[in-house]
C-alpha cells in the first residue's frame, strides 16, 4: 500500500460518528508533535515533506503497516483495519492528524522491541510519551474488566463505576490517551456489530458503565450514543430487538420528521416575533429503554421518543411559545407539566407538554429560558446528573441539596469546553517551560486494585499501609508485609497507579510506633496516620485506667468500704462510667479526698479558726494533752486528729497544721504533704509533741506498713508469724504479685514504731523478702 492513499472508509451498522460533534476544537490538540526529529530510514528532504500535518498521519500508517500486517488482535480484528478505524473515527470528530498518527503507532509499538527508542526517533517525544501511556491505560482497564466478570449481569457499584472512570483520567497526562482509548472501543463494537460474531460481556458492561460515560463528561455525545446502543444490543438482544421493532419508523425517518416539525414550529415562533432556538432529535434506543425502565412505562407511554426543545429569552416568552405550540398540534392535558411554576427538588425548570401531529405521532416539548437551560440541560452539570441518575433519578426520587451541588460542581470540571481550555494551558506551559506542562486532573490520587481486582482510591505517595487501613482498620493494625505485583516490598514503599497490592498480615497484633514517625514514610494518609494514633491513645488510656482503678480500690479497702459498686460509687461522684472515674484518677486529674469525703462525711463542728486566731494572739503559755496523747504548745482544749496520709505514731517526729473546720492535723514531719502545706501556708503550723499518755504504751495506733519480696509460697504466712510473735495486730492487709514479685501492704496497729521497727527488720531477714518497712 503507498503511503499517500486514503484511509479505508469503515462502516458500520449504527452510522459513522458524525461531523458535528462538540469537540472540533481538537484539531488543535497534540499540535506539539513534530515531524522535525524523524529520521526513520528517509533522507532530510522527505522528513521536511513529511512535517504537515496530514503527511505526519500518512508516515505513521506507513510505519505500522508492516508491523501490523496479518496481526490479528485477541477480540479476532485485523490490527491494520482496528487502526484505520480508529484514525478514521478520530477524524471525524475533528481530532487532530497527529492523534489520528498515534492511533497507529499505539498498535505497533507493541510489535516492536525499543517502542519509547524508535518513536522518538521517528515521531518525536511527545508521540512517544502518548504511546507509552496509552498502553500503560490499556493494561490496567484490561485488569478492570477481567474483575467484572463475564457473566456478571448486575450493575457496577455507582462508586466502584466512577473510580475506574477517574483512573481513565488519571493516566491521561492529555486527554488524548481517553480518546484513542474511546475510538479503540468504539471500532472493536462497530466490529462485533458488523461481523455478527457474540462480544463478550464484560466488554460490552464495561463500554455502557465505564466508556460510555466518561464520553458524555467529555461532550462527545455521538460516540457516547453509539456505544450505548450497540452495548444495550449485546448485552440485551431481545430487548434490544422488541423496541427496535416497536418503532414503527426507522431512525433516519424519525429524524427527518422531528426535523419537519422542528421546522414548523421555528417559523410559527417567528412569525409571532419570537426569538426562539428549536431543537431536535429522536431518541436512541438505549434511552427509550431507560426511560421504560426508569418511569416503568410501555414504549407507547415514552412519548419522547420524538421530542422538540425551544429556548427562549424569559419567562412570559415560554408561556407564548406553549400556547403557539398548542395552536400548531393537540395537545394531550394529562401530558402538560409546569415545573416553571412548580420547579422540582433539585431546582429543575421547564414547561413540558405532549402533542400530537396530523398523523397522531406523539412528540414531547421542553420549553425553557437561556436560564433554565444552562442549569439544567446545555451539556453542564445537571445534564450529566440527569443522564447518569439511573432509575432512581427516573423515578423521581429527590436528591439531596448538597449531594446535588457537589455534583454539579464535579461534573462542571469535567464539561469538554473547561477541559479543552486545560489542555490548552499545558500546551502554553509546556512551550512556555521547554516541554515541562502540567499533569492531570486528578494527580493528586492513584488508583490500585486489590487481588480480588477491586480499585481503591489512595493519596499520592501512599504506602501498602494506607492501603491496607483504607480496606479495614483491623487489617492495617496485623499489617506485617506486603506484594506489589506479586513481589515482596518494604511497608513504605510509595504505591503507583494500576499496580495490584496484596497485604500479608498476623492473626494478631497492633501497629508500629515507627509508622508515626513521618521521616521514615510508612503513612500517607491523614486518615490511616489517626487510626494508628488512635491505637496508641487506647492503649495509654488503657493503662491510666488500670491505675486509677487501682488507686480507688486501694481506697476502698482502707476505708473498709468494699461492697461499694464502682459503678455505683462513679455515678455518685458525677461519672458517668467507672472507668471514667479511674481515667481521671489515674491521670492525677482528680483527688482521692473527693471520694474520701463522700465515704465518711465529717460531721458539722465548730470552725476553730477564729478561736486558735485569738489563743494565738493572747500567747497563752502551756501545752495541753489530749486523748491521743498529743501536746499543743500554747493551746488547751484544742480538737486534733491523727494524719491518715503519714499516720504517725510515737516517738515519731510530729508537727501540727491548722485544718479548716477539723482543728489540728497531726503529720510526721517527714510527710510529703506536711512539707508542701508547711510551705504554702506556714502560717498554719505549729509545735506539736508526744505527751504523756502517748509515753505509757496505752495507746495504740494504725500504721501501714509495705513488704516487698520474691513471691514464693508461704510467704504471706511467714510475714504473718513474725508479726504475730511481735504482739503486732494486722488491722487490714492486702496482697498483690504481679510476675515474680509481691507486694504486701499491712495495716498494723501498734503503741511504739521503734518496736514495730525491730519487727520488721526481722521481717526483712525472710527469705526471698527485699524490704520491709512503713509507707
Amino acid at each position: 500500500m503507498k503511503t499517500g492513499q486514503h484511509l479505508p472508509q469503515t462502516t458500520s451498522s449504527t452510522g459513522a460518528v458524525g461531523a458535528h460533534a462538540t469537540i472540533v476544537d481538537l484539531a488543535e490538540w497534540g499540535a506539539g508533535t513534530h515531524g522535525a526529529n524523524a529520521s526513520h530510514n528517509e533522507g532530510a528532504a522527505e522528513d521536511a515533506a513529511l512535517t504537515s500535518p496530514d503527511q505526519i498521519r500518512i508516515k505513521a500508517r506507513a510505519f505500522a503497516e508492516p508491523l501490523l500486517f496479518a496481526q490479528q488482535f485477541d477480540t479476532g480484528e485485523d490490527a491494520l483495519t482496528h487502526a484505520d478505524g480508529v484514525a478514521l473515527i478520530l477524524q471525524n470528530i475533528g481530532a487532530s492528524p497527529s492523534l489520528q498518527a498515534a492511533s497507529y503507532l499505539v498498535y505497533a509499538a507493541e510489535y516492536l522491541n525499543h517502542p519509547d527508542e524508535v518513536i522518538t526517533r521517528s515521531f518525536g517525544p511527545d508521540a512517544a510519551g502518548l504511546v507509552a501511556y496509552t498502553l500503560k491505560l490499556v493494561r490496567i482497564q484490561r485488569s478492570a474488566r477481567d474483575a467484572l466478570g463475564d457473566e456478571a449481569d448486575g450493575p457496577l457499584r455507582a462508586e466502584q463505576v466512577e473510580r475506574i472512570r477517574k483512573m481513565l483520567l488519571a493516566f491521561s497526562r492529555d486527554l488524548r490517551v481517553v480518546l484513542l482509548r474511546l475510538a479503540s472501543r468504539m471500532q472493536t463494537l462497530r466490529y462485533y456489530a458488523e461481523t455478527k460474531h457474540p462480544c463478550p460481556r464484560a466488554l460490552a458492561r464495561e463500554s455502557l458503565q465505564v466508556f460510555a460515560p466518561l464520553a458524555n463528561r467529555l461532550g462527545i455525545w455521538q460516540i457516547k450514543w453509539e456505544m450505548e446502543d450497540l452495548a444495550f444490543r449485546f448485552l440485551m438482544p431481545d430487548v434490544y430487538k422488541s423496541i427496535a421493532r416497536s418503532l414503527h419508523d426507522k431512525r433516519l425517518e424519525r429524524e427527518r420528521h422531528v426535523e419537519q416539525v422542528r421546522q414548523e414550529l421555528a417559523n410559527a415562533l417567528q412569525a409571532m416575533g419570537l426569538d426562539a432556538e428549536v431543537q431536535g432529535r429522536p431518541k436512541h434506543l438505549y434511552s427509550i429503554w431507560k426511560k421504560m425502565q426508569g418511569k416503568n412505562l410501555p414504549i407507547e407511554r415514552v412519548f419522547d421518543i420524538q421530542a422538540l426543545r425551544v429556548i427562549v429569552d424569559d419567562v412570559p416568552a415560554c408561556y407564548a411559545a406553549l400556547s403557539r405550540a398548542h395552536e400548531l398540534w393537540r395537545p394531550l392535558p394529562e401530558e402538560f407539566d409546569d415545573y416553571i411554576a412548580k420547579p422540582k427538588a433539585n431546582g429543575y425548570q421547564s414547561l413540558h407538554t405532549v402533542v400530537l401531529d396530523e398523523d397522531g405521532r406523539p412528540i414531547e416539548i421542553q420549553i425553557r429560558t437561556h436560564a433554565m437551560h444552562e442549569h439544567a440541560d446545555s451539556g453542564v452539570a445537571a445534564h450529566w446528573a440527569y443522564k447518569e441518575a439511573g432509575r432512581k433519578g427516573y423515578g423521581g426520587a429527590a436528591m439531596a441539596a448538597g449531594d446535588f451541588e457537589r455534583r454539579v460542581a464535579e461534573a462542571r470540571q469535567t464539561v469538554l469546553r473547561q477541559l479543552l481550555a486545560w489542555e490548552r494551558d499545558l500546551a502554553a506551559a509546556d512551550e512556555a517551560e521547554g516541554g515541562q506542562a502540567g499533569q492531570g486532573l486528578f494527580d493528586d490520587r492513584i488508583y490500585v486494585f486489590t487481588p480480588g481486582g477491586e480499585i481503591i482510591d489512595l493519596p499520592t505517595g501512599a504506602t501498602p499501609v494506607d492501603f491496607a487501613y483504607t480496606l479495614h482498620t483491623n487489617l492495617g493494625h496485623r499489617c506485617r508485609g506486603a506484594k506489589v505485583d506479586g513481589a515482596m516490598v518494604p511497608l513504605n514503599t510509595a504505591l503507583h497507579s494500576g499496580q495490584t497490592i496484596e497485604i500479608v498480615s498476623v492473626k494478631e497484633g497492633g501497629p508500629s510506633l515507627d509508622w508515626l514517625n513521618t521521616e521514615l514514610g510508612y503513612l500517607k494518609s491523614q486518615r490511616a496516620r489517626a487510626k494508628v494514633r488512635a491505637w496508641f491513645n487506647a492503649l495509654a488510656q488503657q493503662a491510666t485506667i488500670a491505675r486509677g482503678r487501682e488507686a480507688v480500690e486501694k481506697l476502698l479497702q482502707r476505708e473498709g468500704k468494699t461492697a461499694i459498686k464502682l459503678e455505683d460509687l462513679a455515678e455518685q461522684l458525677g461519672f458517668k462510667t467507672a472507668d471514667a472515674l479511674f481515667d481521671v484518677v489515674g491521670k492525677d486529674e482528680y483527688s482521692l479526698r473527693n471520694i474520701e469525703q463522700l465515704l465518711r462525711p465529717s460531721e458539722p463542728a465548730p470552725d476553730p479558726d477564729q478561736y486558735i486566731a485569738q489563743r494565738l494572739a493572747k500567747g497563752d503559755a502551756g501545752a495541753v494533752g489530749n486523748s491521743r496523747g498529743v501536746l499543743v504548745v500554747g493551746m488547751d482544749s484544742l480538737l486534733t486528729q491523727l494524719a491518715r496520709c503519714c499516720k504517725p505514731a510515737p516517738p515519731d517526729a510530729i508537727g501540727g497544721y491548722v485544718t479548716r473546720g477539723k482543728g489540728v492535723a497531726v503529720h510526721r514531719l517527714d510527710c510529703s504533704n506536711f512539707r508542701q502545706m508547711a510551705a504554702k501556708q506556714a502560717e498554719r503550723v505549729i509545735p506539736v509533741t508526744w505527751g504523756k499518755q502517748a509515753a505509757d504504751g496505752k495507746s495504740h495506733y494504725a500504721v501501714d506498713v509495705l513488704v516487698d519480696a520474691h513471691d514464693r509460697p508461704g510467704l504471706l504466712r511467714d510475714v504473718c508469724d513474725v508479726l504475730a510473735q511481735g504482739k503486732t495486730h494486722v488491722l487490714a492487709m492486702n496482697s498483690q504479685t504481679q510476675r515474680d514479685r509481691a507486694t504486701i501492704t499491712l495495716t498494723v496497729q501498734t503503741d511504739d514504731t521503734a518496736k514495730l521497727n525491730a519487727v520488721l527488720g526481722k521481717v526483712s531477714q525472710l527469705s526471698g523478702v527485699l524490704r520491709a518497712k512503713r509507707k
